[in-house]
């Protein structure tokens, strides 16, 4: 076994140089641990520096009995970019970063992007233009890939926009016979071998006339109208969603994918910021059905914190908020994979274990002002309920009526922020997920662990606020409650008292949202966290029936052809 690593890992530095193959066990594991979740093993991290040669690596790779890992950015929170634990076979990881070109396509309502081009990247590139992405704020905070965002379906806070989606990508994909073929869907003429394509993108050498109109989707062009639709019974967007998994888009890295093809939109020339407190689920109910259903045009965003999560993120996530605050995004990155370095030096000495890192940047960021403004302060203190609501300029007209009209029946504050406070409440907002994970940490001896659950509820959800069972109610230490408002899409994270089995705890929560008639995961992808339902699993066992990349996703098998050879019989 180890000759064959041994010369496997040899092929692939003469293959790419050996700069671009990671081997030390040490400087692999930043790369095998999930952000969140998620821990495995791999023999390598392979770095390949153009698209050739990532393809010339997967080439090589699918000659071998290892098992793929694509990887970009790693920000996932369901572990679905690292390995999977008790494989059968040896891991490689091939990590996409150095993949960062953009490439704007004619009048910049389209644009290309490489495997490992980052949102915070594509903002400044269409920023010139009067252009924004699909996302802007949220997982761009922490560098996450565009490509990334299309593989697992990613929502966003952006309520037009929906999840990620494209039908244009150009990706390598494995057959029933392990045969591997690259499928430029793109539409873009860019020659007819794999070289030639791979070349001629890299170069960007195509003009106007090779760039095909098409009726391919780029993005989820359907979603307003399937947003507006209050009286549905069914969520508006989750993970596996059957409406939008089409091969490259929900893929969850059983594709190897090498570029996207997106649209842009246009950036809107003003907007205004609200932040609407209450008491009142209900009424914040009301608010959401005239939003979706009377709004002539709807909002931006609609974020929802509860307060107990403006408390959380004050005190855990005030490391991160600094960060973004005066380094702004570009640096986080940087920031989580020192930490996770760090983490890993900090376990070799007796006194320190992989949680110091995290109680020195807290205490470190204690001593420093709160970043929760003063008004937040009182309106915390006042009231449970708090929700972000930025509208186009011409529509605030249109929101402050009802708002006025809300204030007859339900006791509510409403502050209008400029843009200095905007930017601190969403940061606030988008620090919250970083924040559930440090308190866990920094509380380990009086907890028995994290759960953080993404759901989606029904569009036509009065109750929305979750109250749970007492019996339930009692195994949970803290829960925080937080999300994307209009789109019924929460992050529900819960600390475990001590004493309690976290997945006998998760596996009643589960029951609970399934009886409020949820789906989930709703935009973190199934990772290795959920149990992929069955018409999610033949989608991923249709795109690899190998089995060769990202084994063990959605919880389903890790073996060769997931167990099951091409005659029946069962794999040794």
């Amino acid at each position: 076994m180890q000759d064959f690593r041994d010369t496997l890992l040899n092929d692939l530095s003469v293959l790419i140089g050996k700069r671009n193959v990671i081997t030390d066990q040490q400087k692999i594991q930043p790369y095998a641990t999930g952000f969140r979740v998620g821990q495995g093993t791999a023999i390598a991290v392979i770095k390949p520096r153009t698209l050739l040669m990532l393809w010339q690596v997967l080439q090589l790779l699918v000659k071998t009995d290892v098992a793929i890992v694509m990887q970009a950015a790693n920000t996932g929170l369901t572990g679905g970019s690292t390995p999977a634990e008790g494989m059968d076979r040896d891991t490689v990881i091939i990590n996409t970063l150095a993949l960062t070109d953009i490439q704007l396509l004619p009048e910049q309502q389209q644009f290309v992007a490489f495997a490992g081009a980052s949102l915070f990247a594509l903002e400044k590139v269409l920023d010139p233009h009067g252009r924004v992405p699909h996302s802007v704020i949220g997982s761009s905070c922490i560098g996450a890939s565009i490509v990334g965002g299309v593989c697992n379906n990613s929502g966003g806070a952006l309520v037009e926009r929906g999840p990620a989606y494209t039908e244009l990508a150009l990706y390598a994909q494995l057959d029933e016979h392990g045969e591997l073929h690259l499928v430029n869907e793109l539409d873009i003429a860019l020659g007819e071998t794999p070289e030639e394509i791979l070349e001629n993108l890299q170069a960007q050498r195509y003009q106007l006339k090779d760039i095909k109109t098409t009726a391919k989707k780029a993005s989820d062009g359907d979603y307003k109208t399937w947003l507006r639709d209050t009286q549905s019974p069914t969520p508006a967007r989750f993970n596996a969603d059957p409406r939008r998994l089409h091969q490259a888009s929900g893929c969850a890295g059983k594709l190897a994918v090498f570029a996207v093809r997106l649209d842009s939109f246009a950036k809107p020339e003003q907007k205004t910021t609200l932040l609407i407190s209450t008491n009142s689920a209900a009424c914040l109910t009301e608010l959401r059905r005239d939003l979706l259903e009377k709004m002539h045009e709807l909002p931006i965003s609609a974020e929802y914190l509860h307060r107990d999560v403006i408390d959380l993120t004050d005190h855990y996530g005030r490391d991160t908020m600094l960060i973004l605050k005066h380094f702004g995004t570009s640096v986080m990155p940087r920031f989580f994979n020192l930490k996770k370095s760090l983490e890993q030096f900090c376990q070799k000495f007796a006194l320190t274990n992989e949680r110091t890192i995290d109680w020195l940047s807290n205490r470190m960021a204690r001593l420093l002002p709160s970043q929760v403004p003063d008004y937040l302060q009182t309106l915390k203190s006042e009231f449970e309920h708090h929700l972000i609501l930025t509208v186009k300029g011409h529509s605030l007209a249109e929101v402050q009526t009802r708002l006025t009209q809300l204030s007859h029946t339900h006791s509510l504050a409403v502050k209008s922020c400029n843009d200095a406070e905007a930017k601190q409440v969403y940061l606030l907002r988008f620090a919250a997920a970083g924040a559930a994970i440090q308190y866990q940490k920094l509380h380990h001896q009086h907890t028995s662990g994290l759960l953080a659950l993404d759901i989606a509820l029904p569009r036509n959800c009065q109750d929305w606020f979750e109250r749970l069972p007492k019996a339930l109610s009692e195994k949970i230490a803290q829960r925080y409650y937080y999300g994307h408002f209009l789109c019924y899409v929460f992050h529900q994270d819960y600390i475990v008292k001590a004493g309690f089995d976290p997945d006998e705890v998760k596996a009643e929560l589960l029951a609970f949202i399934d009886s409020r008639g949820a789906e989930y995961p709703a935009e973190h992808n199934v990772g290795h966290l959920y149990l992929a339902k069955p018409a999610l699993a033949a989608q991923y066992q249709k795109l690899d029936p190998t089995n060769r990349f990202n084994p063990g996703i959605g919880k389903m098998s890790k073996q060769k052809c997931y167990g099951v050879c091409q005659h029946g019989d069962k794999q040794g």
